[in-house]
């Protein structure tokens, strides 16, 4: 039995006539169907789908482990950036698939829909529910190895493209259990093909975390350590999502020296784990989990938490009301002042889940609200009436968010006045120069570093879709501002008029519009040096903080502007990397002296003429634009929180550990 994907070519041909007939359809068998359309099976092309390789063979290491069969997973990124995952669970079965006519290795390294999770006696909860994971890492992979472990002999196969090289063999005997798949990712797929070390490593944490007392290893054989030896890291966790928690919040002041609040259920069809902690910042940091997959827009696990919050919280400041004072009787406090300051991680076990959303990562099962909720509502009360002197002092923050609130809605209210104006012709930011084009996914708003720089880009621009918003200095940092301070900053008033985004109440949460979004491509373009880094970091903090529809849509882009420019004579060429100017120079050098090649090192846009920025940086046909976007939302909330927070030694201790990776001008 083959899996098919029938696929209709409708082509018309030159005289007019329909040519639509049964020679135009094309049908895809076994894994070709990945090959030819590799987005709906591993989400897209990019670094990101290459990760993604990645997650689908650990994932069913996870599984073992959910399953009690294993607990240590070693992930290795080798020198030529293949990959090798190890596991010492059962391994995968290789006996004779009755129905396939087949070992069952090669079943579920080359069939769709094929594997051990529809079998809920074999998995209770998996993060794989569709059984197409190996196999679509098979298909895209070059050569991949399998080697499994199991009753007391060594089995093995190999793969090029999907396709086997040989039947499964037994090759020797064995004392351990496991399996142990390396794969190589095919260039010709993927736009990106090399592995970063930080997002495989925080994905791992991520897992270690939420299963404690799995051991992973990260093992780099590409770099060496001060010691000679690859980088390497090792993850496990004994407290789970306690230590998350704590991990997460390290950057931040705590509340009262609140340690955090843990909260279990596993009596019930779906086990649930919360844990949370409030701190002396604004922002809320919520993480949630279904099956270890991040739903990055939550779902109804997260609304039965907010409302078990909500509730249990309110109920307890209105019995202990004298605690807050006289000021408190003018305030009437909704959801999401219960939730400033609050870093929470909700994971959820579930057998059958649904998605939703527009990333298929929104839970769906409405079952789900009633075991978070009750959970949650159960044991805060209980924790609430156990710690009287932290839970006053949730409930004083509590009412300073409330307050916090109040002056943010004001402060947005004069926005929305100014863009009334703004509608009638007259309450555009004053230094914005618009484009023509009125097409949203036509037009490109660039965030420019200083009124030089934004000089310079203004001439060189199309005007037609290209709009040049110049920004004076440094903007607010969001990280450590109350909400109405940000709404007050003037450079954050123009960004919010400029863009054309709103802010509407969604219950008790702040939704962000993008309706009327006049921008599908919005560029940063700073300087390339520490300041224009600083500020690029400020800006990404706004709109990760406040803005972070506008990343997940992926409108958010940052412009490279080359480093160098490199000529001799009237020959020249522009590098953005040190490897590219020492091959420029040794190019033009030629047979002669280096010493005639002369080479400009750009510390700033303003460096450039108008036509030079266009050419280098602006240009739809030659620039280089990295799209932003978020690999994990609780690792870029640790970064951002670390790197804008208050908290001194967390960034100290990053700054020392990526020291050599920095690059300063002096």
């Amino acid at each position: 039995m083959t899996n098919e994907l029938v696929e209709a070519d409708i082509r018309t041909e030159s005289d007019g006539q329909n040519g639509y007939g049964a020679s135009n359809i094309q049908v895809l068998e076994g894994l070709e169907a990945v090959r030819k359309r590799p987005a709906m099976y591993i989400g897209d092309v990019s670094a990101k789908g290459l990760h993604h390789l990645i997650w689908e063979v650990v994932d069913n290491s996870i599984d073992e482990a959910l399953a009690g069969y294993c607990d240590t997973i070693q992930v290795t990124i080798n020198v030529d950036n293949s990959i090798t995952v190890r596991d010492n669970g059962r391994g995968i079965p290789t006996d004779m698939h009755l129905k396939m006519k087949k070992s069952a290795l090669e079943v579920v390294m080359t069939v769709l829909h094929a594997g051990g999770k529809f079998d809920k006696d074999t998995y209770k909860v998996s993060g794989g529910l569709h059984g197409v994971g190996v196999s679509c890492v098979n298909a895209l992979s070059t050569h991949l190895r399998v080697e499994v472990h199991r009753e007391g002999k060594v089995f093995e196969q190999e793969y090029e493209i999907g396709r086997p090289l040989y039947p499964v063999r037994e090759i020797g005997t064995a004392s351990d259990t496991g399996t142990t798949v390396h794969f190589k990712p095919d260039d010709t797929i993927f736009n990106e093909t090399v592995y970063k070390f930080e997002t495989v490593a925080g994905r791992l944490r991520e897992l270690a975390f939420l299963n404690k007392g799995i051991r992973i290893t990260l093992t780099d054989l590409r770099e060496l350590d001060e010691n000679g030896q690859p980088l390497y890291q090792e993850f496990l966790s004994q407290g789970g999502l306690t230590e998350f928690v704590k991990y997460l919040d390290e950057t931040r002041p705590s509340l009262a020296g609140m340690q955090p609040i843990y909260m279990e259920n596993d009596k019930g069809s779906t086990p649930v784990q919360v844990a949370m902690v409030y701190n002396m910042e604004a922002s809320e940091n919520i993480s949630s989990y279904v099956n270890n997959i991040n739903t990055i827009e939550g779902g109804t696990h997260v609304q039965g938490f907010r409302m078990a919050l909500t509730r249990i919280l309110k109920g307890y400041a209105e019995r202990n009301s004298q605690v807050l004072g006289k000021s408190a009787g003018k305030v009437t406090f909704d959801g999401g002042d219960f939730r400033k300051g609050l870093t929470a991680v909700i994971s959820v076990k579930v057998a059958e889940p649904q998605f939703e959303g527009q990333t298929k990562t929104k839970l769906g099962n409405s079952d789900v609200v009633g075991a978070v909720s009750t959970t949650v509502a159960e044991m805060l009360e209980t924790w609430l009436e156990e710690n009287p002197k932290v839970a006053q002092e949730i409930i004083r923050k509590v009412l300073i968010s409330a307050q916090a609130r109040i002056a943010a809605d004001l402060a947005y209210k004069r926005i929305m006045a100014d863009r009334k104006d703004f509608m009638s012709g007259m309450g555009l930011p004053g230094k914005l120069a618009d484009c023509s084009d009125t097409d949203p996914e036509k037009c490109e708003l660039y965030l420019v570093e200083g009124d030089s720089a934004g000089g310079s880009a203004k001439q060189g621009r199309n005007r037609a879709f290209q709009a040049i918003l110049p920004l004076r200095g440094k903007i607010l940092n969001v990280e450590k501002a109350m909400e109405h301070k940000i709404y007050e900053n003037e450079e954050i008033k123009n960004i919010i008029t400029a863009l054309g985004i709103t802010f509407k109440r969604d219950g008790d949460e702040t939704v962000m519009n993008l309706e009327r979004l006049r921008y599908h491509k919005v560029i940063i373009m700073t300087d390339a040096d520490v300041d224009g880094s600083h500020i690029r970091t400020l800006i990404l903090t706004l709109f990760f903080r406040h803005m972070r529809p506008l990343i997940e849509n992926g409108y958010l882009y940052i412009a490279q502007p080359p480093l160098y420019l490199v000529k001799k004579g009237k020959e020249e060429q522009y590098c953005w990397t040190e490897q590219q100017r020492e091959q420029a120079v040794s190019r033009l050098a030629g047979a002669g002296r280096e010493e005639n090649v002369h080479v400009q090192r750009y510390k700033g846009l303003g460096e450039m003429n108008p036509e030079q920025l266009w050419t280098t940086t602006m240009d739809p046909d030659k620039r280089s634009l990295k799209q932003v976007t978020i690999e994990s939302a609780a690792e870029a909330d640790h970064l951002f929180s670390m790197l804008m927070g208050d908290e001194v030694a967390p960034r100290r201790d990053f700054i020392e550990r990526n020291a050599k990776y920095a690059r300063v001008d002096v």
